[in-house]
């Protein structure tokens, strides 16, 4: 059972990644890369800290960073326990993938669809809270392209993306909900 959903994994993998061979490399290697994402984090800074007071603001700033580094320490202690090979290392597919990157490390979950999704969660939940919009959920674009490029440069498979936007997800939300009650305990002793 375990065998025939990793050769699902492997097939979905091969199927969505030969879909690009030869197309729009140049933009699957943009998006992938984290530097060039830099201005849309400070953006969401910007937004965070301009929609509510400056001490709340730069409280959520440091709360959005501290569930980045979090998510990744998660990310590579799994990673680094479970040990499963990238596309690009696999004896199997490495002649019949398209590799456009070639990390060394290892593949379960996804670090760049982990920490994506949980800094997007925050940041568009806290939003939320504070100066309410629906247009806030058009930032998950961003985290649902950057976790595909890491199927289409060769490096992940699709569980690997999906589990890793999961976790994401959740921590993204923990850490929401924790920053909530920092704020309310913060309140609360600046009252007495």
């Amino acid at each position: 059972m375990w065998e025939e959903l990793v050769q699902l994994d492997r097939d979905i993998f091969s199927f969505i990644n030969g879909l690009w061979i030869g197309r729009f490399t140049d933009f699957w290697l943009f998006v992938t890369q984290i530097e060039h994402w830099i201005p849309l984090y400070l953006f969401f800074f910007y937004l965070l800290y301009k929609s509510m007071s400056w001490r709340k603001g730069l409280a959520s700033i440091g709360m959005v960073l501290t569930t980045a580094v979090f998510t990744l320490w998660c990310t590579n202690f799994v990673k680094n326990n479970v040990e499963r090979l990238r596309p690009n290392n696999e004896p199997m597919l490495m002649d019949s993938i398209n590799i456009l990157q070639k990390p060394e490390n290892f593949s379960f979950w996804s670090g760049h669809s982990a920490v994506s999704f949980a800094a997007t969660t925050i940041v568009v939940l806290l939003l939320q809270h504070y100066k309410p919009s629906k247009w806030y959920y058009l930032f998950y674009i961003w985290p649902i392209t950057f976790a595909l490029s890491r199927i289409f440069v060769g490096v992940h498979y699709p569980a690997d993306v999906t589990v890793g936007m999961i976790v994401g997800l959740l921590t993204g939300y923990a850490f929401y909900k924790l920053t909530l009650f920092l704020f309310e305990v913060l309140e609360n002793t600046r009252k007495r």
